[in-house]
């Protein structure tokens, strides 16, 4: 996948998950301490939203039933989640963010 992009990064909040269209898949973005983080929208346990969920520590909490996921890996780090969820590569070029899926998780 080509980098896309999604818009200015200032557009993004530091207060509260963005979702974007990133090659037909929702993707949560999550400004974090100057940090750009991007993960899959959809929750590896029950389909819920992420970008709903709240970020501490490096983690996202599932809205729904309290899964976390490392925002920066996509690993299911408790349960009811097992399974990982995608993780997308950003960086800001003039001022405006561009996300890329991870080729080595693009079978998840």
């Amino acid at each position: 996948m080509s980098d896309i992009n999604v818009g200015p990064v200032e557009g993004f909040s530091s207060d509260a998950g963005t979702v974007v269209d990133v090659g037909g898949t929702a993707v949560a973005v999550f400004c974090i301490d100057n940090a750009v983080y991007a993960i899959a929208d959809r929750c590896s346990h029950a389909e819920a939203s992420l970008s709903e969920g709240d970020v501490f520590d490096g983690e996202i909490e599932c809205p729904r039933h309290g899964a976390s996921f490392d925002i920066q890996s996509g690993a299911a780090l408790t349960l009811p989640a097992t399974q990982p969820v995608r993780t997308y590569t950003t960086h800001v070029r003039n001022g405006d963010l561009y996300i890329t899926s991870n080729s080595s998780e693009d079978d998840r």
